[in-house]
Order: C-alpha cells, then structure tokens, then sequence
C-alpha cells in the first residue's frame, strides 16, 4: 500500500546545530523508495535559511511556511493525508499538533527526536512544543528513546501508542574509506551542549592534556569561546554532513557523548553513534542503559568513565583490533539500523496505529449508548 504522508518537522533543509535534518532526510529518502509519497512542511526561519545546505530535497514535495496562519494554507494536504507527523521542536508545536488533530483524517503522529527532554519539559510545565492535552490527541507516538518510556508516555500521557523510531544512518554515504585528511587519535562532533561539556572536558580534553604528542578534534557550533582548548586539541566550527564521512574516517577512534536527560532515560542513541559504526570507526562512549543493546561492550564499542580509561585506550588497542571493534559494530549497524529499517519499521506502527484508531472509532457509538 502506497502511503500519502505529511511531515512537519523542525527542518529538512538545512542542518545547521540540529541533527533533526539527517534524520529526516534519511527517513523521507527510503519512504520515497518504498513508493510513498511525502511532503514536508518547515517553518521559513533566519538561522536555517541562511545555512540550508539542502534547499530542494528530490525524495519529497518541501514547502517552508512563515507562521501558523500560512501553514494552515496546506490543510487539503494534511486533511487527505493517510499519515501526518509533526515533529518535536517544531515553532508554535502546540498550536500546529493542534490544528493537525483537527485536520487530519487519517493517522496523527508526534515524532519525538528528543524524548527525555521533552517530558522533562513536560513535567516542569514548559510547553514550548508540546502540552499534556496534545499528546493526548496524537494517535502514536515515535520515540527517538526506546525502553521502559514508551510505556510511561502511554500511561502517564494517554497516548494509545507509543512505539520506538530511533535515529538512522545512510550506508550509501556512511562508510571506511581511505582517509584524505589529517589523522587524529580521537575527535568528536557536537553541537554545544551544558550537560555534555563535563564528559567532553572528562573523556577528550583532560586526555588531551596528559598526551600532548596525540592529536583530538571537536566538530560543532556554540562553544562558548571562554573554553580552554589544549593546543593539541583543533577546533572545527561546523563539519557539514557531507563532510562527516571523511571525518570520521580520519579518526583512530571517535567519541560519542550523551545529554543528560537521554543518559537518565537510557535506549537513547544519537544518530552520530550509527554514523561513525558505519564509517567502521571503532567508538569511546558514556554508559547509558540500553546501550549494550545495541552494541556489544569490548567487542563493537568501548566505555569509558574516566580520562584513565581514554588513555590506556589510545596507548594500548592497536590498529588491528580497532579496525576488527569498528567493522564489528558496522555489521551490527547494517544489520538494524538504516534508514531503509526506519521506513519499514514506521509503516508498521503506521498499520498498528490505524487498526487501533479504527477499533476506537467502533467502540465510540456503544459508549455513547452507555453514557446515554
């Protein structure tokens, strides 16, 4: 069955200091490929149309609205759509999942890329992009988080379904390849976050700063410029996703660090961890619960606590078993997590979530009859 979906979604052209623009790309592309039809609405912002480093996707019809009253323009698309997701993040998200719940006819669904953030948003009563009353109206809930939260988002919040739509990578644009660039011992790519700078300062610069003959690399927007960078640390101001293969593949070993609220909630991968595997890039990264899931611990991917840890790390694992950890997890990353699953894995809950509302549609004019 060919599926008619609408995506309004944070942004897909442009993926300046956000990762929701990979994922979408991803996810539209192989949705395309599977023969349905896709349209996605972005919201015309400053600091996206001034960095859009891919203005006219060629797997789906994109349109940019400048504010809810024009969105509103598009309500035959999202009224005959069979699927409407609307993404977290997304400006004025309360409003716009709102006017969607109206709209539609068929399946409304929240795409959650920040799930431990948005419920501890919820729970604090920050509202930016979502409320309690329009979760609620969502027929489905896709989690970038897995584990016991989807069953907290179905009980807590009311919504009938929440299913897990973790991140993704492309193995046609992710994948070793001889590095044409500098080599570094262990580099990392993020944009600025608080609660990931005390991990970033535990796990690449203080290693930096005992092994000053080794090189390290941070990739990403917003460093505060107040940071003390050792001197063998280079600092990249943005690397452009079609510039992330080579700089993985620049690496000895690269570092994935988690947030906060994603460690706490766990089954949290970030779309960098599945990058770099596909690159066959052996990985260092913080624990969180889930994680071995995933990968498996000393053979696809290595944990570190401390700077120690990095250290024996980069004086003690040889070329030849880094490259068997990193070809290790690339295997594992094929094997589950392409964009191609995510597809096929988003049609499914598609299925799920329409059986269910249709069985509430039935059962709604017997409750009538009850409360009558």
């Amino acid at each position: 069955m060919s599926l008619d979906i609408v995506i309004i979604g944070l942004s897909v052209t442009s993926s300046w200091g956000n990762g929701h623009a990979t994922t979408y790309r991803g996810l539209v592309r192989e949705l395309d490929r599977a023969g349905h039809r896709v349209t996605f609405l972005e919201r015309d912002v400053p600091w996206y149309a001034a960095n859009r480093d891919m203005p006219h996707p060629a797997w789906c019809a994109t349109h940019l609205y400048q504010d809810l009253a024009d969105l509103k323009t598009h309500a035959a698309t999202v009224g005959r759509a069979d699927l409407v997701i609307v993404g977290s993040y997304v400006p004025d998200g309360v409003e716009v999942g709102r006017w969607a719940q109206q709209t539609a006819r068929g399946v409304v669904a929240f795409y959650d890329i920040d799930t431990p953030v948005t419920l501890a948003k919820l729970a604090r009563g920050d509202h930016e992009y979502l409320s309690p009353e329009v979760v609620r109206g969502y027929d489905l809930y896709l989690s970038f988080t897995g584990g016991p939260i989807l069953r907290r988002i179905e009980q807590q919040y009311g919504v009938p379904l929440a299913r897990a739509l973790y991140c993704s990578v492309d193995p046609d644009i992710y994948y070793p390849e001889p590095s044409v660039k500098q080599w570094w011992d262990l580099g990392y790519l993020g944009t600025y976050s608080d609660d990931r700078q005390p991990t970033l300062d535990r796990l690449l610069i203080e290693p930096a700063l005992r092994a000053p003959d080794s090189r390290f690399v941070v990739a990403g927007p917003q460093y505060p410029p107040e940071i003390a960078w050792p001197v063998n640390v280079e600092r990249i101001e943005h690397c452009p996703p079609m510039e992330h293969r080579a700089f993985y593949n620049a690496q000895r070993f690269t570092l994935n660090v988690t947030r906060a609220d994603m460690i706490r909630a766990g089954w949290s991968p970030s779309v960098r961890l599945f990058e770099a595997a596909a690159c066959g890039t052996p990985i260092v990264s913080d624990w969180w619960e889930g994680l071995d899931e995933l990968f498996e611990p000393g053979r696809e991917i290595v944990i570190a606590e401390t700077p120690d840890d990095v250290t024996r790390l980069l004086r003690h694992i040889g070329a030849d078993d880094a490259r068997a950890m990193g070809e290790r997890a690339r295997r594992k990353v094929l094997s589950a997590h392409t964009a191609a699953h995510r597809a096929a894995e988003l049609v499914a809950a598609f299925d799920e979530a329409l059986a269910a509302k249709r069985v509430r549609r039935d059962a709604e004019p017997l409750a009538q009859e009850v409360r009558a």
